[in-house]
């Protein structure tokens, strides 16, 4: 009965690929799966981590399943990759979020709910056979806690065998020393507690992944070719793509389920919760149910509430207060300011009145000096005509006596004209 509703209901599986642009996330998935998702290309100058998630729903035989890949594009592009990691906490978080909101529903409906929680991350190294990058750590430190990891080795052809082994070495070296907690195949079951003891041994895998067939011997085989051989991504002997395909998909695929719900996610739920004020045990060590704590809660949160309606009233009292003083400050200001312009006002009239009543005397003086002068220029006009005569009779007596005395000097220059130069 379970077989046959597990397999009416399908399975749901959720991977997460990081790794920088290039690093064969893409082809990785399609060789995992045998099929050619749609996947474009990304390009290396996004200024920031987005994430593309897409859902194809498999089948094999009778068997249906619903698998989501979510793929981080411009991932290790950014000159700054302080923060390069915070989108991909940010998503897993918010499938968490979405998962507790459905449940805290009163009608949940988490049987045909479709969940987004990643159950496996799988974090791909670059090939450089040195050590581990700065970022690779601080994003699988901040994310150990939230999802199963897997480290990988991508495009693992690129370096020798005996590089990638002393690099494998190095890789798990520098996840120890630095805390990181990746996902260990499990050891507690004894049907896979052997094969699983040795796969853990072989961690980071390292893969090729290709999606074209060579043709060795009589069969066509998925591999890469080169000019100096041909890298076969099914041998053992050339990757751990096999052992990679194994623990993921046949072996260990519930058991990461089970992780993600047992262990990240209720680490999240719980978190949740506590801050949102839900605890199980009270003051006095006693249990609380989910009412009480709601109703505590609820109390606590209608005191908070009140406190800070009494605290926002004051400080709007306090305000007012405040500007009915400047008001008054102001108003103070326009006074002083009102009664000082009065008295300059004053002073100005007072000066302009003084200045008033002695154009006014000059006036009078000038309008009496103006009779003066008409009354006299009257006179002179009456006196005119006599003074007048006057001058001409003595100016006629004159050009009379003029003639006289020209005449006889005339006539005694004649008789004697030796004296003319003396007239």
């Amino acid at each position: 009965q379970l077989v046959k509703k597990s397999i009416k209901q399908g399975f749901c599986f959720n991977i997460l690929c990081i790794g920088e642009t290039g690093s064969g996330k893409s082809t990785l998935i399609n060789s995992l799966f045998n099929t050619n998702f749609d996947d474009p290309v990304s390009t290396h100058f996004l200024p920031v981590v987005r994430l593309r998630a897409q859902t194809y729903e498999l089948q094999e035989s009778n068997v249906l399943l619903k698998l989501t890949i979510v793929n981080t594009v411009g991932f290790g592009d950014q000159i700054n990759k302080e923060d390069s990691y915070q989108p991909i906490v940010d998503y897993i978080d918010a499938q968490f979020e979405a998962y507790l909101q459905e449940e805290l529903k009163i009608k949940r409906s988490l049987f045909s709910y479709h969940d987004t929680r990643i159950h496996v991350c799988l974090y791909f190294i670059s090939p450089t056979g040195h050590s581990l990058k700065s970022l690779d750590l601080l994003t699988m430190k901040n994310l150990d806690s939230k999802v199963n990891i897997i480290p990988i080795i991508g495009k693992a052809d690129s370096i020798s065998k005996t590089e990638l082994q002393k690099f494998k070495k190095k890789i798990m070296s520098e996840l120890v020393s630095n805390g990181v907690q990746i996902y260990q195949f499990p050891t507690d079951d004894e049907t896979v507690s052997k094969i699983n003891t040795i796969m853990n041994g072989h961690l980071p895998f390292a893969v090729v992944g290709s999606m074209e067939e060579v043709k060795i011997g009589n069969k066509m085989v998925r591999a890469r070719q080169y000019p100096w051989g041909i890298v076969q991504v099914e041998n053992e002997n050339h990757c751990d793509f096999v052992k990679l395909r194994e623990m993921l998909i046949c072996t260990n695929m519930e058991d990461l389920r089970e992780q993600t719900h047992a262990r990240h996610y209720e680490l999240y739920r719980r978190c949740r919760l506590e801050e949102m004020g839900f605890r199980d045990i009270g003051p006095e060590n006693k249990l609380v149910s989910l009412q009480e704590a709601y109703e505590a809660k609820r109390h606590e949160f209608y005191l908070e509430m009140r406190r800070k309606e009494e605290e926002m009233r004051q400080q709007f009292v306090q305000r007012v207060k405040e500007k009915e003083a400047i008001l008054k400050e102001a108003e103070q200001q326009i006074q002083n300011k009102f009664e000082h312009r009065m008295l300059m006002h004053q002073g100005e009239k007072l000066k302009i009145e003084k200045k008033k009543k002695v154009l006014e005397d000059e006036i009078a003086l000038f309008i009496e000096k103006k009779a003066n002068a008409d009354l006299l220029q009257s006179q002179a006009s009456v006196s005119t005509p006599v003074s007048l005569k006057r001058d001409k009779d003595r100016k006629k007596k004159d050009t009379n006596m003029l003639l006289f005395c020209y005449v006889i000097r005339r006539q005694k220059c004649v008789k004697y004209p030796h004296d003319w130069i003396y007239f």
